[in-house]
């Protein structure tokens, strides 16, 4: 048989097609979803040990290439050939540049340097490393015995075939799941939740999107499939493609909305949160998203999720219905559910891996309040800037004005207190309002009205923006801005209701927040046992933005455990240090880390160990 025939010519039909299927789904969670750009249509065939140059990827994929189907996938995937182990000799010949049959750190560092991601010399030791065999610093891709391979083709086909297991797996833990939910839904009644599981392509290197990912980066050299680590520590990829799928019909859902705000105060998070009443059964379909003034202290978009919980416990205990797992690539979260009619709480969340403490504050201080030449007290230019956008975070429906209960929000968020009807009285006789509601030239006028009575003085001043989130220069880094959607299906009335600006209440049973979250990600996340401890285990959790790791301690006693994540690739967490001592009472359980990238453009990888103290 000729080399370019293609494999499934030489096995099981039904095998080829389980072997296509599972490669397809390490990138997308049905067969349903369509490759919708060249790059995963490479990224695809690479899963499979396909590793096509570009010419021929312009043969399946033109300039009248809109999308390709699972199908169209299959039949690439028949023509196309399996990359072969003479393949990779002729390719490591390219790079043999004195032909001596062997590629020396020199070679490989001049190649890696030249094309695609510029690679230090340390790295290409660590990768020679890796798989030299004899130790001699080099690679050895001379002709060996019958049925041995070279050191170098052994590396490659060894991780293509590794990488074929993991997605076969994969598949079938996605199909197991998916089987269980279905088994779920046929006996529990009332809520029922409809929220795809996640499964994450394992890829180490340079993005996906990049043709020059491989470990050769040289266009007409075929190139390996992504390569898979073995580590004795607890480690996860995931990959940077996002992709959110809204319903197709959504325009024809109503709609309802709100904004609304995290805070970041004395290191506690408090946040704006909502009643959602459904007075009929409905599909609902919720996302939320910063504002475009919420930004992390790297300039990436700040998390922004959406946890929708009863409000009392359904037959299990549980509290939590759904929560957004999915994302698109600018930041926004959606969750679709089926819900029961009855009343529900829409608890906006962020990990606080980009909205964090400010570590420090500047000495000078913006001006806020200056003399006009009559010697009146006005607001500056900067501060007046700074009052607009705060009067359009607290018109938390949108309309263009504050009501009064919008205007008692942001004086609970000000001043701790409400506003009484002899206050709010003041206000009506102060300025002027439109239909009973605060208008933006009215609010400035309140802060005008306010720096003129102090004289001057701008302590009152200084606590609003503060409060607001404001640092002295008149930037906001303690708060984010966020927009909250609901769309139901079969329900033309449901009520979305702010009711309060606070940190999270309890919960009926005494429980958390971070209680009913953590036993979410217990159970969607991977189980894995703690050294030396029968009874404590560790769960990762991972969804498109970020992920969890959670200790559960079923013990009686009291355990001590060092967590080391520093060896992960390309994350940041919501804590200072990827390495840190946790103290998990007995019957107890905490969430240890929340972990995102760094660089949203390129893959991540969590890596972490743990040891009892």
């Amino acid at each position: 048989m000729s080399r370019r025939s293609s494999r499934s010519s030489t096995m099981d039909q039904g095998e080829f097609i389980l072997e296509c299927k599972a490669a397809y789904l390490s990138m997308f969670d049905s067969i349903k979803e369509k490759i919708e750009s060249q790059d995963s249509l490479l990224e695809a065939l690479q899963q499979t040990g396909r590793n096509p140059s570009v010419k021929v990827l312009k043969k399946y994929w033109t300039n009248d290439t809109d999308e390709l189907s699972f199908d169209d996938f299959v039949d690439i995937c028949r023509k196309e050939p399996v990359t072969t182990s003479d393949d990779l000799m002729k390719a490591f010949r390219k790079i043999d540049i004195n032909g001596d049959g062997y590629i020396s750190l020199e070679e490989l560092h001049k190649i890696l340097t030249s094309k695609g991601e510029k690679k230090s010399k340390s790295e290409v030791k660590t990768m020679i490393d890796e798989v030299d065999e004899n130790r001699d610093g080099r690679l050895d891709y001379k002709e060996e015995p019958v049925l041995r391979y070279s050191e170098f083709c052994k590396m490659v086909m060894s991780t293509t075939e590794e990488s074929k297991k993991m997605q076969r797996k994969m598949m079938e833990r996605k199909e197991k799941k998916k089987k269980q939910e279905i088994e779920r839904r046929g006996d529990v009644s009332g809520s029922q939740v409809s929220v795809r599981s996640t499964a994450s392509s394992v890829k180490i290197g340079t993005p996906s999107g990049s043709r020059k990912s491989s470990l050769l980066s040289i266009d007409d050299l075929p190139r390996p499939s992504p390569r898979v680590k073995k580590d004795k520590s607890r480690q996860s990829s995931v990959s940077r493609s996002h992709k959110l799928d809204e319903p197709k019909n959504l325009r024809e859902w109503t709609h309802t909305k709100s904004k609304g705000s995290f805070f970041m105060e004395d290191g506690s998070l408090i946040c704006h949160q909502y009643d959602f009443n459904l007075p009929d059964d409905s599909k609902i379909w919720i996302t939320m998203q910063p504002q475009k003034a919420s930004r992390g202290m790297d300039s990436n978009p700040v998390d922004t999720s959406v946890f929708i919980l009863r409000d009392r416990p359904d037959e299990d205990g549980n509290l939590l219905v759904a929560f957004t797992e999915h994302r698109d690539g600018r930041g926004k979260y959606g969750v679709s559910c089926d819900l029961s009619a009855g009343k529900y709480y829409i608890m906006p969340y962020t990990t606080g891996c980009r909205f964090k403490s400010r570590k420090s504050e500047s000495e000078k201080e913006a001006k806020l309040v200056s003399q006009d030449k009559g010697g009146k007290y006005v607001i500056t230019k900067a501060f007046r800037k700074v009052l607009e956008d705060i009067f359009d975070y607290s018109d938390l429906d949108g309309n263009g004005f504050m009501s009064r209960k919008e205007f008692n929000l942001f004086n609970i968020r000000t001043s701790g207190e409400e506003v009484a009807d002899e206050e709010w009285q003041v206000v009506e006789d102060r300025i002027d309002l439109e239909d009973g509601e605060i208008t933006k030239a009215g609010f400035l006028q309140l802060n005008e009205l306010e720096a003129e009575d102090s004289e001057g003085d701008t302590e009152d001043l200084w606590t609003t923006l503060v409060s607001m989130g404001y640092n002295k220069q008149l930037i906001m880094d303690q708060a984010c801005p966020f927009q909250l959607d609901v769309y139901t299906e079969d329900c033309d009335d449901a009520e979305l209701d702010v009711v309060r600006v606070d940190s999270y209440p309890t919960y009926p049973g005494d429980l958390s927040f971070d209680d009913i979250i953590s036993k979410s990600f217990i159970k969607h996340g991977e189980i894995s046992r703690v050294k030396g401890m029968k009874d404590l285990c560790m769960y990762t959790y991972k969804n498109d933005g970020w992920a969890s790791l959670v200790l559960d301690n079923k013990s009686h006693t009291r355990v001590r455990v060092e967590l080391d994540c520093s060896r992960s690739e390309n994350v940041i967490s919501n804590h200072d240090s990827l390495q840190r001592t946790l103290r998990v009472d007995p019957g107890s359980t905490l969430i240890a880390y929340h972990l995102m990238p760094e660089d949203e453009d390129r893959d991540w990888q969590v890596k972490c160990t743990e040891t009892i103290r």
